[in-house]
């Protein structure tokens, strides 16, 4: 019965397991087996995560490698409270990707090895359901390891290798050829992925430098790897003899003859002789040149031969020189002599075309100098032109601005007040008690002396003083005249009023009115003067000027606001002071 009872039991925990494995659920991978491909010299990761549900809890975690007799070798193990373990030869190259390896299982190889492919299988221990797993197989690629051999070909060898390619790597690379060279390429393959490929063809000197590439082709690989080459052809020299000028005269000086050889590898080793045999004295060789030390004369002449070699063979010429003599070169110029004439005649052309450009410039320059005078002068011209008939303007005007200074007029009052005052000096006379001279005595103008007694001389000084100042503005007037009768106003006289008026002595005050009122011209009876005992006495000279006087006082001026002003007239020219048309 106990029997029986167990064996009951084993199914019932068969089918518990079961249903546990089932309902588990691992979000990566999602598939029990898994393929991956990885890299040599890579990090590889394998994922193993599994999540719990309910009251599970992960209580192990170990990573195991498959075997090829079937067996497992541990990796790895994790526990939830004994931290982590790494075994064997994987120790310090494995480690868990999360800091908790019981919740994120991730697996890491840190430098991937192509030893490392195989089967990985992730193994989960949880509590209370048990034990889970997955299996992923890993695939490790060896990126190809490539390499090229040249060969060095020479000119005239048959039909061989000019180079050869080899690749390693899993799964095994592919090789090809990039060049434009006549040939034909073979490839083999070994074991361990190996492959090979060999570029044979015939060489020529002018396939040299040419190129010849191989190209490595692998699926690890984004594109082609390339592997850049140049084919290399030796060949010997083939030399010829160069000379600066052809013509050799008695007496040219720096001579030299230059082998040019070609040939690669270059060639180092030249070797001249002449006539066969020794060269002759001064003539020595520099490299590839002959050079003659001296002046060349005329037994120089004969055959002179180069010898060029290289690695590969030699390569000979020869040239016969011949000197000619000096006669024969009469007329001719050295290069130097011509080319120094080319330079000079350039020079002398630039110098020529300078000169004409500076004449040209300055031409345009004084012509458009001329043209802005001329421009000028009949700017000037127009507006004196607009200001003459401004001014004519100006003048056929009538306009009565006062623009003349009072001053002007002063002398005019300074008269009309010399008037009155001889008027009172004739009053005074007669009230003071004075006489005529007896006699008849006349003074230097031709006036009768009158004579007083001693209590008159105040009034005596007074007429002495009032005479003087009398002559001075008859003096004054004499030479004004003409201004007067021709009409010009009184600004045409520069007087001083202030010191007449100063020399005059006590006069009437200006209030006293010459005219009627403002703007009304003075009456002609207050221009004349006083009739009294004094003027009876004054010659018919005196009063035919006064009179004279004032009808031109009468005629040509007005007395207004103080001021005496001149009276329009259409022929009127007013003048300032410095003499100039307004």
């Amino acid at each position: 019965m106990e029997l029986t009872g167990q064996r009951a039991k084993y199914p019932a925990l068969l089918l518990l397991l079961i249903a546990v494995y089932v309902h588990s659920d691992f979000l990566e991978p999602p598939q029990p087996q898994t393929s991956l491909r990885s890299e040599t010299e890579s990090q590889t990761r394998l994922p193993c995560h599994y999540q719990v549900k309910g009251g599970q809890k992960v209580v192990q975690v170990t990573w195991y490698k498959e075997l090829g007799d079937g067996s497992k070798e541990q990796i790895i193990t994790a526990h939830f409270t004994d931290g982590h373990t790494e075994f064997g030869r994987y120790s310090g190259r494995v480690r868990f990707e999360s800091g908790r390896p019981t919740e994120d299982s991730a697996l890491l190889i840190l430098n991937t090895e192509d030893s490392d492919e195989g089967k990985y299988s992730c193994h989960i221990s949880t509590f209370p359901n048990g034990n889970f797993e997955r299996k992923i197989a890993l695939t490790v690629w060896v990126l190809p390891i490539s390499s090229l051999e040249p060969v060095v070909l020479v000119e005239g060898q048959s039909y061989g290798a000019a180079a050869s390619c080899r690749a390693v790597g899993r799964p095994p690379p592919s090789l090809s050829w990039d060049t434009e060279l006549p040939g034909q390429f073979k490839d083999s393959r070994s074991e361990g992925g190996t492959v090979s490929s060999h570029y044979s063809l015939h060489p020529l000197r002018s396939m040299n430098g040419k190129k010849l590439d191989c190209l490595v082709v692998h699926p690890g690989l984004k594109q082609p790897r390339r592997i850049s080459n140049r084919l290399v052809v030796h060949y010997p020299p083939d030399a010829t003899i160069s000379t600066a000028t052809e013509d050799w005269f008695d007496g040219m000086e720096n001579a030299e003859l230059v082998c040019v050889s070609g040939g690669f590898p270059k060639p180092e080793n030249f070797t001249w002789t002449w006539r066969g045999g020794a060269l002759p004295d001064g003539a020595s060789v520099v490299g590839e040149k002959l050079v003659f030390g001296r002046a060349l004369r005329m037994n120089d002449s004969g055959v002179y031969e180069c010898v060029a070699r290289n690695k590969v063979g030699a390569g000979k010429t020869e040239l016969e020189l011949t000197i000619a003599g000096k006669s024969q070169r009469k007329g001719d110029s050295p290069p130097d002599n011509l080319m120094l004439i080319i330079i000079g005649a350039s020079a002398g052309a630039l110098v020529m075309v300078l000169i004409i450009a500076v004449l040209l410039v300055n031409r345009y320059h004084r012509h458009r100098n001329k043209k802005l005078e001329r421009e000028l002068n009949e700017k000037t011209e127009e507006i004196h032109s607009f200001s003459r008939q401004a001014s004519f303007r100006r003048l056929n005007s009538v306009s009565t601005d006062p623009r003349v200074p009072t001053e002007d007029y002063a002398m005019l009052r300074v008269d009309s007040r010399m008037k009155n005052s001889q008027t009172s000096l004739a009053r005074s006379q007669s009230t003071l008690g004075g006489k005529w001279s007896p006699g008849g005595e006349v003074d230097e103008l031709g006036r009768p002396v009158v004579w007083l007694d001693g209590t008159t001389q105040f009034c005596r000084a007074e007429l002495e003083r009032d005479e003087e100042s009398r002559r001075r503005v008859e003096a004054y007037l004499k030479n004004s005249n003409m201004s007067l009768d021709s009409g010009l106003p009184s600004s045409l006289i520069p007087l001083k009023a202030p010191q007449d008026e100063g020399l005059l002595g006590p006069t009437e005050p200006d209030s006293e009115p010459l005219g009627d009122g403002e703007g009304s011209p003075a009456r002609e009876e207050d221009w004349a003067p006083a009739q009294n005992g004094v003027d009876g006495g004054r010659s018919d000279d005196e009063d035919s000027s006064s009179q004279k006087i004032s009808e031109a006082l009468t005629n040509h001026f007005y007395f207004s606001n103080g001021v005496l002003r001149p009276k329009p007239h259409s022929n009127a020219i007013l003048l300032n002071p410095k003499g100039k048309v307004i």
